[in-house]
């Protein structure tokens, strides 16, 4: 397997992302539309260690019953930080985290990742 060049940084496990600091409030309106989003989304490069930073954004109908509480959602992406994952693996994640906690199929997650290594990368995963 190819290393990393220079320093790397330690990660913390996929294990370490606190989905229980997920909470929802009922909320009933299946059709309506719900986007939500933060320029503020860091996680950790497993190869190197480094931030991967950009925008997430989460779309989702609460067919489900269920809206996510925003202050939750922080503390949940914060979570993310230090964990290393790639870019492609995070975006999974959250839409799994989500999919279970909101008892929804329409949900759509997707990371926009800042510029890395001269590509840009956008990752979605779900249907609306």
């Amino acid at each position: 397997m190819v290393q990393a060049e220079g320093k790397v940084f330690d990660c913390e496990t996929p294990d370490q992302i606190r989905t229980d600091f997920l909470e929802t409030f009922e909320f009933d309106g299946p059709d309506q539309y719900i986007k939500t989003e933060t320029h503020e989304f860091i996680a950790s490069c497993p190869f190197s260690g480094l931030p991967d930073t950009g925008r997430l954004i989460i779309e989702y109908h609460p067919e489900g019953g269920k809206c996510i509480e925003l202050k939750s959602l922080k503390y949940y992406v914060v979570s993310f930080r230090n964990v290393g994952l790639f870019q492609e693996g995070v975006t999974q994640r959250i839409y799994r985290d989500l999919k279970e906690t909101l008892a929804t199929d329409r949900l759509r997650v997707t990371t926009v990742y800042n510029t890395r290594g001269g590509f840009d990368t956008t990752c979605s995963e779900g249907t609306l």
